[in-house]
């Protein structure tokens, strides 16, 4: 059972992928866009060393990529 409060279900999944290295996850960041998915959030470097992006894909499920890889 959903909460009240948790607002409305969207039916969406999440897509998540791994790349070979940083720059693989800036790459795949600009050519997702340039293919017209929605930037949610640009290539950043997490504490533990993972670097991570998030788009939306044209029905609206995040896509994921991200590596450990320098």
């Amino acid at each position: 059972m959903r909460r009240a409060d948790a607002g409305p279900a969207n039916g969406h999944y999440g897509i998540v992928l791994s790349v070979e290295n940083h720059a693989a996850v800036d790459a795949a960041f600009r050519r997702g866009v340039a293919k017209g998915a929605g930037p949610v959030m640009e290539p950043a470097a997490e504490p533990w060393g993972r670097r991570i992006r998030y788009e939306a894909d044209p029905e609206g499920n995040p896509v994921e990529i991200g590596s450990f890889g320098v």
